[in-house]
């Protein structure tokens, strides 16, 4: 970086002595600078998708050089970020933890709704993230009915077989879910299983147009489900009901579908809400 550049940085402090990016903005109110940047860091590792080097991430926050470096050093201390041997930067282990421990409360934190839903519908209530090439079932509520079904909490499924998962892929550009069913592989479970990718890659453009997905018994055989998006989510979420084919019918859809879809607006602004506060 050469002294006209550094001046220039140096002329957008503020007269508190608060540093501003490029556009003018220090961190939010009552926030701490370096904070922010080491979580900007981090997001940036996790949208790449991979490594990113030192002079990308310095590229892409708008940072100087130095300060990404002495940034990235600390979170590699921590176990936060990893070094490879090609000097690039990737997402460390040690926030598996932190996320496994936040899916869990973000569930704790969300179930009133799947409660709500239950009485509202009377049948089972999920909540499920996008996670990688799985999805991961974060809550349920099961309704009054004695009936034992696959989506438990903590369980781990393909997208490509579940509604929660096909309201899920159906977020995406079309090229990456693709690569996304490409990756994880799209066995079979029960014979209504869509195993043929281009199939389900136009089948999630319905999805996009109707607001929901079905699982016509993909999954677990008798057993049939509708989900929808959460819009606007920090992690790509989708709530659920399923239940018997024969209480799920398209008639209980036409009841079902309209409250999932408010359930999952309404879980949208609280989690808005959280943030801003």
């Amino acid at each position: 970086m050469n002294d006209s550049t550094q001046g220039i940085r140096l002329a957008a402090a503020g007269r508190d002595g608060t540093s501003r990016d490029e556009t003018g903005r220090g961190p939010a109110a009552g926030g701490v600078q370096s904070i922010e940047r080491a979580f900007d860091l981090l997001e940036m590792l996790a949208d790449a998708g991979g490594a990113l080097g030192l002079s990308e991430l310095a590229a892409n926050s708008g940072l100087p050089l130095p300060t990404v470096h002495r940034l990235m050093r600390t979170l590699v201390n921590r176990g936060y970020v990893r070094q490879e041997a090609s000097r690039r930067y990737t997402l460390g282990s040690r926030l598996i933890r932190l996320g496994e421990t936040s899916s869990r409360m973000l569930g704790t934190w969300l179930r009133p709704f799947l409660a709500q839903l239950v009485r509202e519908t009377g049948e089972t209530a999920n909540l499920a993230m996008l996670d990688g090439d799985e999805v991961v079932y974060i809550a349920q509520v099961p309704s009054a009915h004695s009936m034992r079904m696959f989506t438990e909490p903590g369980r781990r499924v393909r997208p490509h077989c579940t509604a929660v998962g096909k309201a899920l892929l159906a977020q995406l550009p079309p090229r990456e879910a693709r690569a996304l069913l490409d990756q994880g592989g799209m066995p079979a479970y029960t014979p209504t299983t869509i195993t043929d990718p281009d199939l389900l890659v136009a089948h999630l453009e319905v999805i996009r147009k109707q607001g929901y997905a079905v699982d016509e018994g993909e999954q677990e055989i008798g057993v049939r489900c509708f989900a929808v998006a959460v819009p606007d989510a920090p992690a790509p979420l989708a709530i659920s009901t399923s239940g018997p084919q024969a209480r799920m019918t398209d008639d209980a859809a036409a009841r079902i579908v309209p409250a999932l879809k408010l359930t999952a607006i309404e879980m949208s602004a609280t989690i808005a809400a959280e943030g801003a506060d």
